[in-house]
C-alpha cells in the first residue's frame, strides 16, 4: 500500500517534488475545502422546506416538484467518480475552482429562475458543480496536512463540516423561507461561493498527481451513465415502487453499465478507476462500511423532520430548531474522533460509533404520537448523531490512507460516492418500509408506526455494519493510518 506524500516541517528536505508544493498555511486550505464541502452538502437538503413555496409560485405538479431535489442528487452522484479522477489529472485546485464556480453560477440561475424548467436545469448544474468540487475537497485536505495525527484531525474537521451541512439543511432552509423568500435558499450560496473562490485562488496551491495520464473516456461515460441511471431508478422507487418498470429499468440499466465499466477498466491501459485500489483492505472495507452506514443514517434526518412536522405538529422553523442538538452532536462526535483514534484505533472507534448510533436508532423507534420532545427527539437524536460523527472520521481516514498519490482524487470521489449512493439507496428502502406499515394511512398513529419501523430497520442495518467493520476493517498494524 502506498500512502500519500508526507513531508514534515522538522524533517530533512524531501526529494519528492510534491513537497515543494505543500501549502505554507495548511489550515487555511482546510478551511477553504471545508467551506466548499459545507455548501454542496447543505444543498442536498436545504430546499426541502422551500418546496411548498416553489410549487405555489410555478404551479408545479407533485411529480415535477420532486425533481427540484432529485435533479441535484442524480447529477451529484453520477459525476462524482469522474470529478475525482479529473482532480488527479488536471489539478485539485483547478477542479475545486471550476466546480465551485459552476455551483455558484447555477445558484444564481436557480434563484432567479422564472420558469419551473429553469429551476430544474439550475439544480442539475449545481449537482454537476458539486460532483466536480466535492472530491477535490477531501484531496486538498489530505494533501495539505502531513499524514499522521494532524491529518486525522483535519479529516475530522472535514467530516464534521460535511455532516453539519447535511444536518443544517432543514434549519437554514426554514429560516430563509420563513423570513425572506424561497429564492434565498439558493441565492445565499452566491456571496459565500464568491468569498470561497477568492480564498481558494489566494491560499490553495495546485497539486496534480496524475503523472501525465489521459482521461479514460469510455470508462468515464460508462461509470457516469451507470451511476446516474442507478440514482434515477432509486429516486423513482419513492413514487412508483421497486417493481414498476419506470424504476426497475433504470436500476437494471445502471447495474449493466457499471458491470460493463468494470470489464472495460480491467482491460484499459490507463483506467479511470484502477481496480487495484480495491486491493487495499482499508479502501475496500472503509468504502463498503460508509455505504452501509450511510444507507441507515442519511434517512434519519428525513424521518425525524417528518415526525416533528406531521405527528408532533411543529412548523418548518420549529422542526429545524428541534434538530439543532442532533446537528451539534454529529459535529462534536467528528471532532472527538481524532482524539480517540490514538487510544482505541480507527477500527474499534468506527465500530463503537456504529453501535452508539444503533442505540439511538433503537430509542427513536419507540416514538409515540404525543411523545415529549426530550425523549422522542432530543436524546435519541443526540445518541444517533454522536455515533455517526465518531464513525465517519476513522472510516474516511482509513479510505484515504490507502490511496497512492496518483489516485488520491479518485479515492476521495469513491468515498463521497459511497456515502451519497448509500444514502440514496437507504432512503428509498426505508421509505418503502415505512410506507408498507402505514398502508396509505395519513393519521398520526399510522405515520408514527411507519416511521418507527423505519428506525427499527435502521437499527439492524447499523448492527450489521458494526459486525462487518469488526471483521473486515484492518487492524492498526495493517492498513490503519499512521498515528491512528
Amino acid at each position: 500500500m502506498t500512502a500519500m506524500p508526507q513531508p514534515h516541517t522538522d524533517a530533512p528536505p524531501s526529494t519528492d517534488p510534491r513537497s515543494a508544493r505543500r501549502p505554507a498555511r495548511p489550515w487555511a486550505v482546510v478551511l477553504v475545502a471545508c467551506a466548499g464541502t459545507f455548501l454542496v452538502v447543505l444543498d442536498v437538503s436545504v430546499v426541502n422546506v422551500a418546496l411548498p413555496s416553489v410549487r405555489a409560485e410555478f404551479a408545479m405538479s407533485a411529480a415535477a416538484l420532486q425533481w427540484v431535489v432529485n435533479a441535484y442528487a442524480i447529477a451529484f452522484s453520477g459525476f462524482m467518480l469522474l470529478g475525482g479522477r479529473a482532480a488527479d489529472l488536471y489539478g485539485q485546485k483547478r477542479m475545486f475552482l471550476l466546480g465551485l464556480g459552476l455551483f455558484t453560477a447555477a445558484s444564481v440561475a436557480g434563484g432567479l429562475a422564472q420558469e419551473g424548467w429553469q429551476l430544474l436545469a439550475a439544480r442539475a448544474a449545481q449537482g454537476l458543480g458539486g460532483a466536480v468540487l466535492s472530491p477535490a475537497t477531501l484531496t486538498l485536505v489530505a494533501s495539505a496536512v502531513p499524514e499522521g495525527p494532524a491529518r486525522t484531525r483535519a479529516i475530522g474537521t472535514w467530516a464534521a463540516v460535511g455532516a453539519g451541512g447535511g444536518a443544517a439543511g432543514g434549519l437554514v432552509g426554514g429560516i430563509l423561507t420563513d423570513f425572506l423568500n424561497w429564492r434565498w435558499v439558493l441565492l445565499i450560496n452566491v456571496p459565500v461561493g464568491v468569498l470561497v473562490l477568492v480564498a481558494a485562488a489566494v491560499w490553495v496551491r495546485e497539486v496534480r498527481t496524475g503523472g501525465g495520464r489521459r482521461l479514460d473516456l469510455p470508462g468515464a461515460v460508462l461509470v457516469t451513465g451507470g451511476l446516474a441511471s442507478f440514482a434515477y431508478g432509486i429516486v423513482q422507487t419513492e413514487r412508483t415502487g421497486w417493481t414498476d418498470p419506470r424504476a426497475a429499468l433504470p436500476l437494471l440499466a445502471g447495474l449493466a453499465l457499471l458491470a460493463a465499466f468494470t470489464a472495460v477498466e480491467s482491460r484499459t491501459r490507463e483506467p479511470l478507476m484502477p481496480l487495484k485500489v480495491f486491493r487495499s483492505r482499508a479502501v475496500s472495507a472503509a468504502n463498503a462500511s460508509l455505504l452501509v452506514i450511510s444507507s441507515s443514517t442519511f434517512s434519519s434526518w428525513f424521518f425525524m423532520t417528518l415526525y416533528a412536522q406531521n405527528v408532533l405538529g411543529y412548523g418548518p422553523l420549529r422542526a429545524g430548531l428541534a434538530l439543532v442538538p442532533s446537528s451539534v452532536s454529529i459535529i462534536v462526535g467528528s471532532k472527538l474522533a481524532p482524539h480517540l483514534i490514538p487510544r482505541l484505533g480507527a477500527r474499534r472507534l468506527a465500530v463503537c460509533g456504529a453501535l452508539l448510533a444503533a442505540a439511538g436508532f433503537a430509542w427513536q423507534s419507540t416514538m409515540a404520537v404525543n411523545g415529549p420532545y426530550v425523549t422522542s427527539i432530543l436524546v435519541p437524536g443526540v445518541l444517533m448523531m454522536t455515533g455517526v460523527g465518531l464513525a465517519l472520521t476513522p472510516l474516511a481516514s482509513l479510505a484515504t490512507a490507502g490511496a497512492a498519490p496518483g489516485d488520491a482524487g479518485l479515492v476521495s470521489g469513491l468515498t463521497n460516492t459511497s456515502r451519497t449512493m448509500g444514502g440514496a439507496v437507504g432512503l428509498a428502502v426505508l421509505a418503502t418500509v415505512a410506507a408498507s406499515r402505514t398502508a396509505g394511512g395519513t393519521g398520526a398513529e399510522a405515520l408514527t408506526a411507519g416511521y418507527a419501523l423505519a428506525f427499527r430497520t435502521g437499527t439492524f442495518v447499523l448492527l450489521a455494519a458494526a459486525l462487518m467493520m469488526l471483521v473486515w476493517l484492518p487492524r492498526p498494524a495493517a492498513d490503519a493510518p499512521r498515528g491512528a
